[in-house]
């Protein structure tokens, strides 16, 4: 059944990287084609596990969480979040191999993280603990664990902290597969109809155009949400997760998608079989 709305609520993460290509939308820059769009902002955990409920028309995602969610959302192939040779980095106070994280403790900042399946795809049967995000850092510098798994600005600012890099899980992917290392995206709920699913994800892909545009105003605005990080690692940290292939996956960023599941899949890391779904329009 098609339901009929005209008000779409976006949920995504109060993030820089996610702000910034929201930017034309919550400033009004850009027509939105007649609907009212409603910005919602909770941390990519919570909205992971409200997407399972299917309780956003539009929400950021991990692509881990899309298995639990196919049924309900399909993929859009604007606003991914893709690490081109970089991506989640695992810490530790001091050097180790991969096979001694298998006798570690670690920090991940959630089970249904792309960065959590990415390690797994590195080494499987490792001992994790969920912590947030922006705690993991600091649990690992007090000794609570062994290493961590970081995400967002973490991955840039670790070393102020002492620890050091075990493994960028970015780096090994591309290794792997030559391919970028997709981590987050948008989905958008089946039951909205072809014609409103292309309307929707039209406007976002403006949005997001019109923000590498008007990179400076865009970035001005991002920095609210930049938990007090200095402008400059907010304009790296944004410069590596919008780019192009935020506007439009393509047949590359596509083709990263499916190799994750691909992946995930012969090593049966998930009840069923995986096959991603985009929006085509």
């Amino acid at each position: 059944m098609v339901v009929q709305v005209k008000e779409i609520s976006v949920a995504h993460s109060p993030d820089s990287d996610d702000a910034f290509m929201f930017y034309a939308i919550a400033e009004k820059k850009i027509d939105t084609k007649g609907l009212e769009i409603r910005q919602v902002l909770k941390d990519i955990q919570t909205l992971n596990h409200e997407a399972v409920e299917g309780r956003y028309e539009v929400t950021a995602i991990s692509f881990a969480a899309y298995p639990f969610i196919s049924d309900k959302y399909m993929l859009m192939p604007c606003g991914s979040s893709m690490g081109d040779n970089y991506g989640p980095i695992v810490v530790a106070p001091k050097s180790m191999t991969k096979e001694e994280l298998l006798n570690c403790r670690i920090a991940i900042p959630g089970k249904m993280t792309t960065a959590y399946l990415a390690l797994r795809l590195y080494q499987p049967g490792l001992n994790v603990f969920e912590v947030p995000f922006n705690q993991i850092i600091d649990e690992v510098v007090k000794g609570n664990y062994d290493a961590g798994l970081l995400i967002h600005e973490g991955q840039l600012t670790y070393q102020q902290d002492g620890l050091k890099k075990i493994v960028d899980l970015g780096e090994w992917w591309h290794q792997e597969t030559s391919l970028p290392l997709p981590l987050g995206g948008n989905a958008i709920r089946r039951d909205l109809g072809k014609e409103m699913i292309e309307k929707v994800t039209g406007v976002i892909k403006h949005s997001i155009e019109y923000s590498l545009e008007h990179r400076k105003d865009a970035l001005e605005y991002a920095l609210t949400f930049a938990r007090d990080m200095p402008t400059d690692l907010a304009d790296k940290y944004i410069d590596m997760y919008v780019n192009k292939m935020s506007v439009e996956a393509g047949e590359k960023g596509r083709k990263a998608v499916e190799t994750l599941f691909a992946m995930a899949n012969e090593k049966g890391l998930f009840d069923k079989p995986v096959v991603p779904e985009f929006v085509e329009y």
